[in-house]
């Protein structure tokens, strides 16, 4: 028998323990993985492109368990009643090959991307950061939101989205639930004295949501929805004077932001931040950047976090997808006897 958490357990976990102490608890299981990057296997991620959208595969191990997430982006998914984004994922024992562990990840990849977030922006932020401008109020804007009150202590957001009923949404959601909010009508007002930016928009488009102007000295730059071949989000010349870090720069460089520039165009990889390799920001003047894709070895840290949180409680089931015959040389066995239909 196989682990297994749906998506109504899934959402049961999340309201149980609260989707702020979730994002901090992951964001301890990211750092202690990132520290261990190095005993990873790791590819990019295995993309199938068609006109509507990518199905995607993303595995990774440590030698020790291994784990895939399957993925779809579909931007014009909403306007025909379907979520830009699903996901489920598994992690299984490399012991044996035998899965140990299934998830949905729709909800579970919308929590750790905003841990990604989050663990980047503590490290590569300014210390003081006290304002967070966020371009785009999709299905992410509200966990990015909570991850970055939860691990730096962000309140004030200004929100700006071309969709009103997108930013309306994003307010309902979160002023309840203590946030300063500020509707802005431009993405110049929004970024007017942030000390964080997040961009995460979803057209499959190489895009400019984001132009050299409107980044200051000094701020920290979340750059989420860049995630695939032809899709970006940042004027290029923002890359230019901005320090890039990223997850893996053999994935980010075919996806991400710096998919823009040439081949030698300088990144930092940002475990070396995490176990002193590579400094971080280096004064409170400078433009860092974190050219975030998603990566594989993110959802292994989500997956464990959540195995371990749901262990032993009713928002775990079991289910058999495994044939597993008394003797392991004879699998027919497990058919032989099946009384005939006819």
């Amino acid at each position: 028998m196989v682990k297994f958490v749906d998506v109504n357990n899934m959402a049961r976990w999340i309201q149980r323990d609260g989707v702020e102490n979730i994002i901090t608890g992951m964001v301890g299981y990211l750092e202690r993985d990132y520290k261990r990057w190095e005993l990873f296997h790791k590819i990019p991620r295995v993309a199938s492109h068609t006109p509507f959208g990518v199905i995607e595969l993303m595995p990774t191990s440590d030698g020790e368990e291994y784990s895939f997430k399957y993925v779809n982006g579909h931007p014009s998914n909403p306007a025909r009643g379907f979520q830009t984004v699903t996901a489920f994922g598994l992690l299984a024992d490399v012991d044996n090959g035998y899965p140990t562990f299934e998830s949905e990840m729709t909800l579970l990849t919308a929590l750790r991307t905003a841990a990604t977030s989050a663990m980047v922006a503590k490290h590569l932020a300014r210390k003081d950061s006290k304002t967070m401008a966020m371009i785009g109020a999709g299905s992410q804007s509200e966990f990015q939101a909570l991850g970055f009150r939860g691990v730096l202590g962000i309140e004030d957001i200004a929100i700006y989205d071309i969709d009103d009923e997108a930013v309306e949404k994003f307010r309902r959601n979160l002023e309840p639930l203590g946030f300063n909010i500020v509707v802005c009508k431009s993405v110049d007002e929004a970024v007017l004295g942030a000390d964080i930016i997040t961009t995460c928009t979803a057209d499959k488009a190489q895009n400019q949501i984001l132009a050299d102007k409107h980044v200051a000295p000094g701020v920290h730059l979340n750059a989420v929805g860049g995630d695939c071949p032809g899709k970006t989000e940042l004027e290029a010349s923002i890359l230019d004077k901005s320090k890039v870090f990223v997850e893996f720069p053999e994935q980010t460089r075919i996806e991400g932001e710096i998919q823009q520039m040439a081949d030698d165009f300088p990144v930092v990889e940002f475990w070396k931040v995490l176990t002193g390799e590579e400094t971080g920001r280096d004064s409170d003047d400078q433009i860092t950047l974190f050219d975030d894709v998603g990566f594989a070895i993110n959802d292994f840290s989500a997956l464990r976090y959540l195995r371990d949180a749901v262990a032993g409680s009713d928002l775990e089931t079991d289910i058999d997808i495994v044939a597993n015959p008394d003797d392991p040389k004879d699998l027919f066995s497990l058919v032989a006897n099946v009384p005939s239909l006819i």
